[in-house]
């Protein structure tokens, strides 16, 4: 159960450090979608560091990690916003 706090606390954080970071329209907003940024973003970070042999195996990104696969994921999801292949909500 601690792990699982810990993901969520480190997620939340990360995910509120890149959207600070990353300027575009159609930011995710709320809690929820700011915790699922930053934990989407230290999934990505946890695989490519992972696969270029970075990490230790059965260890997960950090806050640094996290954040900036948050970053790259804002990033993706402007460009889509931006080119309108994702519909802009203003949520």
């Amino acid at each position: 159960m601690a792990v699982l706090l810990w993901i969520v606390l480190i997620g939340f954080a990360a995910g509120v450090i890149a959207r600070f970071i990353m300027p575009g329209p159609n930011k995710p907003r709320g809690f929820v979608l700011t915790t699922l940024l930053g934990v989407a973003g230290a999934v990505i970070a946890t695989v490519v560091e992972g696969a270029s042999g970075l990490l230790e195996p059965g260890r997960g990104a950090g806050l640094l990690g996290a954040t900036i696969g948050a970053i790259v994921i804002l990033f993706i999801w402007n460009r889509l916003v931006v080119r309108n292949i994702i519909p802009d909500h203003g949520l």
